[in-house]
């Protein structure tokens, strides 16, 4: 009687605090991948970094999501989830105040790298952390209720970082000038992660499953570690996942590095020369609205007809309308509605191609170790999405934006090919078969 007395206060504290850290774990979730991924490159952009620079180092950057599954066991030994999250967002905050300091700096670059870094890495775990709480403080109901929830924050922080920031920064620019205008930004997220961190420091509840395992059992987690990645390569099939997985998005991992930078380009550089606010505004808002509801039509259909019906349909979804760049950048529209128009229509090909990356995901992670080898096919479509943006700020500054966005669309023939060699269940996906996945 008594154990039920203590244990029921704590479970109904539980169900009614999600509403209060959810929405703002997802939010803080979010904000530095996009800023890493998305804000460097705009932002080295304007400060003068030439292309080539730009696309190699924050291709780097992607680097601690590839490797991420191999540090994730000492997230769950040393320390709680909870600690994990309140910590790596002291790091990410500082990680921000860092880039600030060096942005006015001679040697900026190199500088405000490091700090980038720093940034990668305590987001990435952060997102371990994250994830873990997410199953450690909600029941099984409530996570399957909150998953729409966490997936709409994750969303609203790419927008924010995409469109609202950029726009932030934009707009100072012509006030402040670009590098005070810049650094005035990442001060602001400092100061918001330093919010985050108070925050959720208050809020975040203490499941009694989240505690720290004692020193002995890392010999038994390392153990478990390495059996996860053993049976993971023993999968049938798994060549063929694993090429899928690093070529599906092979003209993707170029595109995304260019894109932003053929914007802001100057006419006769080949680009658009848009102001900084003009491709926040794109990018941020219009090109993530369109993005999210090609997600969701994938998602719709694919849950209707399995994702085999749809692969094909998929594949042609994210690679053809990057033909729109080809069109950008040999008729050069003074027109922003025409540049709106034209991201709007590659922003949903890609949302509703990306499904079947996500659901393939899925469905090489069946089985035992569900978890973990999804974690797993998350490092392989970081390295994915890393090793060809490193090369394409080269290959554009050697051949110009008309020729790159050319070959960007030659680039799309792995993405074909490696879904000849992919067997897909035909119910997968389906209604009837949805309880069976991840």
């Amino acid at each position: 009687m008594s154990n039920s007395n203590i244990e029921q206060p704590e479970r109904t504290v539980s169900r009614r605090q999600p509403w209060l850290w959810i929405p703002s774990l997802y939010f803080a979730e979010g904000i530095p991948y996009v800023v890493v991924m998305t804000v460097a490159v705009i932002m080295y952009k304007k400060l003068g970094v030439s292309n080539t620079d730009i696309a190699l180092y924050t291709s780097w950057l992607y680097l601690p999501w590839v490797i991420k599954p191999f540090w994730s066991p000492l997230v769950d030994v040393l320390k709680t989830k909870r600690w994990w999250i309140v910590a790596m967002q002291l790091l990410i905050g500082a990680g921000m105040a860092g880039v600030a300091l060096t942005i006015p700096t001679s040697n900026f670059l190199q500088y405000s790298l490091a700090f980038l870094w720093l940034l990668a890495f305590s987001s990435a775990t952060h997102d371990i952390a994250a994830d873990g709480f997410y199953m450690l403080g909600l029941t099984s109901h409530e996570q399957t209720w909150f998953v729409g929830i966490r997936s709409t924050f994750y969303r609203l922080a790419m927008i924010s970082g995409q469109g609202l920031l950029v726009m932030f920064a934009g707009y100072f620019e012509k006030s402040l000038g670009v590098t005070s205008a810049w650094a005035l930004t990442f001060y602001v997220l400092a100061g918001l992660f330093i919010g985050l961190l108070v925050y959720h420091g208050l809020v975040l509840p203490k499941p009694a499953e989240d505690r720290s395992q004692a020193a002995t059992s890392f010999a038994s987690v390392l153990t478990e570690f390495l059996k996860t990645f053993e049976s993971f390569f023993a999968k049938k099939q798994i060549i063929p996942v694993l090429a899928f997985l690093l070529f599906y998005r092979f003209a993707e991992a170029q595109l995304v590095k260019m894109a932003s930078l053929f914007l802001l380009d100057e006419r006769q550089a080949g680009g658009l020369e848009l102001s900084t606010t003009q491709v926040g505004f794109v990018y941020g808002t219009i090109g993530v609205v369109m993005l999210t509801l090609g997600g969701i039509l994938g998602g719709l259909v694919a849950a209707r007809q399995g994702l085999k019906f749809w692969l094909w349909w998929m594949v042609l979804a994210i690679n053809l309308p990057n033909v729109v760049y080809v069109a950008l950048s040999f008729s050069q529209p003074e027109s922003t509605l025409a540049v709106n128009l034209a991201v709007a229509v590659e922003q949903f090909g890609y949302g509703f191609g990306f499904t079947a990356y996500m659901l393939l995901m899925l469905y090489a992670s069946q089985g035992e170790h569900e978890t973990a080898h999804y974690a797993i096919c998350t490092g392989f479509m970081a390295l994915g999405m890393m090793l060809p943006g490193m090369a394409s700020g080269w290959l554009q500054t050697q051949i110009g934006y008309q020729n790159f966005f050319i070959w960007v669309m030659i680039a799309t023939i792995p993405s074909f090919a490696v879904c000849w060699f992919v067997s897909i269940d035909a119910e997968f996906g389906k209604d009837a078969h949805r309880g069976e996945t991840p």
